[in-house]
Parts: C-alpha cells; sequence; structure tokens
C-alpha cells in the first residue's frame, strides 16, 4: 500500500491516474478561511493585517530581522539590487545557470551581469571561479540556491568581504533550506524569496525580500510603494515602484507558513522515495547532490543524464511525457540566452547541465505510489537503449 507524504491526509493526489504533473500547489489549511475573510473586510489590495503578519511570519522563519513583501520574485531581486546600491554601469555577478530573472533584474538597474560557472554537484555558482570575475566596477555578487540546495556561502561571504561587496541570496526556490545549520534568507546582506504557483510556499505570485539592515528594509519599503513618504501620503521624495504585494496574498502565504513544516518535509519525503527507486542508476544518470553542509529543500527533484549515456535529454523527456509524467529541462545558462549571449565553451559545467538536466515531478501531493511509477518508467527507458 502506497503512504502519502507526511501530513497528508486525502488519499490520492488531486491529479488523474497516470498523468503526474511536475509541480502542483499544496493547500493544507486556513487558505480559504483567511481568503474569505479579506472579502468580508474588503481589504483585497495592498493594505490589510495580513500583509505585516505575513511579513512577520515569513521573517521569524528565517530568523531575519525584517521581510519585506512585494509582489513576485522578480520585484524582490530588483529592489534588493537597489538597495544595494546598483546603479547603471556597475557590474553584478551571478551564477550562469539561474532562472532569467536573476539577471533580468541585473539589467533592470542598468547594470551588467557578469556570469560564473557552476559547481557540478550542486549546479550552485562554483565558489573558485568568482574572484577572477570581480572587477573595480563590481557591485554585488548574486548567490542563488538552484533547485533548493543552497549555493556554498563561506567562501563566497569571504571573497565578498575581501572585496567590499554587497551579497544577495536568491533563495527563490530554497525556502527552508540550511547551510552549516543556517536557513537561507539570512546568510548574506539580503535575501529574496518567490512564492509563485509552483514554490513550496506560495502566494499565486509574489516575494518577498530579508535583511538584517534596517536602512536597507526602510528604503525597499519606500521603493516597493511608488516611493511615497510613510509620513505625509501622496509625497513622493523619489520615483518608486508599484510592487506591493496585496493583502489576499499574504493571506495565502500566512496559511502556507502555518503549515511550513509539512511542506517541507513531503518535498523530502518525495526525495527520498526518488532516491529509493532509483538507486542503481549511477550508470545513466547523477542523482541530486546533499553536501554534507547542507539541507536540501528539494523544490526540484533534478537529474543529469550521464554523457557516457547516449540517450538525448529531449527524447528522454518525451518518452516520459508519453507514460503521463510532466518534466521540465535544467534552465538554459544565461549566456547562451540571446538577449545576454556569450561565446560558448567558457561555462562548461553550466552548458553540461542545462544540456543534460532534467527536472522530475517533485511535489507535496506525490505518493510513493507516483514516485515508483516514475521511476518504473526511466528503468524501462535505461533498458530500452539510446
Amino acid at each position: 500500500m502506497s503512504r502519502p507524504a507526511p501530513g497528508l491526509q486525502t488519499a490520492r493526489s488531486a491529479f488523474p491516474r497516470r498523468r503526474i504533473p511536475v509541480s502542483h500547489p499544496l493547500f493544507l489549511g486556513n487558505e480559504k478561511k483567511y481568503v474569505n475573510e479579506c472579502l468580508d473586510s474588503t481589504w483585497i489590495s495592498s493594505v490589510g493585517g495580513f500583509i505585516t503578519r505575513f511579513e512577520e511570519t515569513f521573517a521569524a522563519f528565517c530568523g531575519s530581522r525584517h521581510a519585506v513583501a512585494c509582489n513576485n520574485g522578480t520585484s524582490a531581486l530588483h529592489l534588493a539590487l537597489l538597495a544595494a546600491g546598483v546603479e547603471s554601469g556597475d557590474e553584478v555577478i551571478v551564477p550562469t545557470l539561474t532562472y532569467v530573472a536573476t539577471a533580468n533584474a541585473v539589467r533592470y538597474c542598468n547594470a551588467v551581469p557578469v556570469f560564473v560557472d557552476s559547481e557540478p554537484l550542486t549546479m550552485n555558482l562554483d565558489p573558485a571561479a568568482l574572484e577572477e570575475k570581480i572587477t573595480p566596477r563590481t557591485k554585488a555578487i548574486v548567490a542563488v540556491h538552484l533547485y533548493g540546495h543552497p549555493a556554498d556561502m563561506d567562501p563566497i561571504l569571504e571573497i565578498a568581504r575581501r572585496h567590499h561587496l554587497v551579497v544577495i541570496e536568491d533563495a527563490a526556490e530554497a525556502h527552508g533550506a540550511t547551510y552549516r545549520g543556517r536557513i537561507t534568507g539570512t546568510l548574506g546582506d539580503l535575501a529574496t524569496f518567490s512564492f509563485f504557483g509552483n514554490k513550496i510556499v506560495t502566494t499565486g505570485e509574489g516575494g518577498v525580500v530579508t535583511t538584517d539592515n534596517a536602512g536597507m528594509e526602510r528604503h525597499i519599503r519606500l521603493l516597493r510603494g511608488q516611493g511615497m513618504d510613510p509620513a505625509r501620503r501622496y509625497w513622493f521624495p523619489i520615483a518608486g515602484y508599484n510592487y506591493r504585494m496585496t493583502n489576499i496574498q499574504a493571506a495565502i502565504g500566512l496559511a502556507q507558513m502555518e503549515n511550513i513544516e509539512i511542506h517541507l518535509g513531503r518535498r523530502r519525503a518525495v526525495a527520498d522515495w526518488y532516491r529509493k527507486y532509483l538507486n542503481g542508476l549511477e550508470d545513466f544518470l547523477q542523482l541530486p547532490a546533499e553536501l554534507p553542509w547542507a539541507r536540501h529543500a528539494f523544490w526540484m527533484f533534478a537529474i543529469v543524464l550521464h554523457d557516457s549515456w547516449g540517450m538525448d535529454r529531449d527524447e528522454f523527456m518525451r518518452r516520459l511525457d508519453e507514460a503521463g509524467i510532466e518534466t521540465r529541462p535544467v534552465f538554459y545558462p544565461m549566456h547562451v540566452m540571446p538577449v545576454y549571449r556569450e561565446e560558448t565553451g567558457a561555462y562548461p559545467v553550466a552548458e553540461r547541465l542545462g544540456r543534460r538536466g532534467v527536472n522530475l515531478p517533485s511535489h507535496g501531493l506525490m505518493t510513493e505510489e507516483d514516485v515508483q511509477y516514475v521511476a518504473r518508467q526511466i528503468r524501462e527507458i535505461t533498458a530500452s537503449g539510446a
């Protein structure tokens, strides 16, 4: 008899048998109740008690002094970069293997994203390749915790301090991940999170910036609300942005945070099942690493097909799709995108991961039976040859 992930009370997933989506939002508690409270009170826009409660709850979860909620994770990155003092002509170091929002937010500041290759096990920014990319124009480093595994922050922070650079964590995919016992969101000068519908914690669309720096927090709040002086309504000392989160979004987020340990436990259970049922396929694929100093959040379960196995990555995904299993490719490196194109070959690890990586279904509604089915289909593909 298959077992649901921890905390699951329903008998089966919400999707039809043998069609397994790559992601699925999970609502376990007060989401409807809190949204209805917003509707009943008519506080549905960017003012309301749920915004403050959500910010305080998320800050406490991360162990951060401040959390500023906003309308999405990309806005959070933009606000963090502005709070870091990034201006036109500055350079910001980012991993080339990331979601495009990381690089786009740098461009929003009229700054230049400077790319760094990946570390092969965690897929994150390789600290050994970092320092050579620093120039007199470098202002900040964005360390992405890709797919839920934290970047190796100590060497990144050591290099940043020697060069007087601001460090921003892009923790969009790493809610609850830890680095040497410390949770993501407190490792750098600032951190950003996304609450898109496929994230571990979701508000539909939404984001947050965390920081211990009170001055940065005040500046972010000013920028988030069109630049309006909080002590003088409709007075705008600076040009800001409409990056506010709604009370309804925050209501959903608060309900999600009330069950955060269940959400995290579900992801880990799914990852443990994958490890169990994909065991023995080391000649064909690499499973996600979890290094001794880290606790992976497992937003996605990202496997990498070995080059020695002749199976084309897209063909592998097509065969899984035929079996009713939705997948996603690992992100394309930024330097191969038309808008950020650089000469290929300079980032060999990221290029290989982007060419051979696959994200399997990884969400809290999956049962052990679902994971067994995915693993069985993968075994059939490996047995069939290239």
